[in-house]
């Protein structure tokens, strides 16, 4: 079975202002209006955001070095797939290819996109995982809802378990229209782990 693949492309980060030292990577499919956020550590973030902003640190980082080791021995990273979501964790693989012989290498996503920034490669995932985990941005979507939750500002602490399914699919909606991703994504996996019951 081919599995579909789409494009992604690193919209940014954003600070985790619930999870400590936390920030959420979000990835904009291309040529679409799906978001998928993923939520990485301090290191990584740091790692990616030197990069994306033209930062070149005075010794080579982790991931330099790595891409660094690589052109040396004519090591091409040909592409980086975000291929399965399990007991909370993305999992990626490197497509490396040397001497016309390809290989697949098991990595952490956050490390996957560290070395992908750094070389210019293409970053996919699968069609399946979009369907599954990704939040739909419409910008002409109109905000029906914004009253109600703004007078709940500063409650996003509270437990989403108590919160019914439809309320949660609501409170989705209006956090991707704040852009607040890292709700978005607390939102998300809590529906998911709902509709997944049943």
């Amino acid at each position: 079975m081919v599995t579909k693949k789409i494009k992604l492309s690193i919209l940014g980060i954003s600070f985790s202002q619930v999870q400590a030292g936390a920030y959420a990577l979000i990835f904009a499919e291309e040529k679409g209006i799906r978001r998928l956020p993923i939520v990485i550590g301090t290191p990584e973030a740091q790692s990616i955001a030197i990069v994306m902003e033209g930062i070149t640190p005075p010794r080579p980082l982790s991931h330099d070095l790595m891409c660094s080791i690589w052109k040396e021995l004519g090591i091409e990273l040909i592409e980086v797939l975000i291929h399965k979501f399990e007991d909370g964790a993305f999992f990626s693989e490197l497509l490396l290819r040397q001497n016309g012989i390809e290989y697949r290498i098991d990595s952490r996503t956050s490390d996957a996109v560290a070395l992908a920034i750094r070389t210019n490669s293409p970053i996919y995932t699968t069609e399946e995982i979009m369907q599954n985990m990704a939040i739909v941005f419409d910008e002409q979507a109109p905000s029906a809802t914004a009253e109600p939750l703004k007078e709940e500002e500063g409650q996003q602490e509270e437990e989403l378990s108590d919160l019914r399914l439809e309320a949660l699919k609501v409170r989705l909606t209006e956090a991707v229209n704040e852009e607040n991703y890292e709700l978005a994504t607390r939102l998300r996996d809590e529906i998911n782990r709902r509709e997944n019951k049943f």
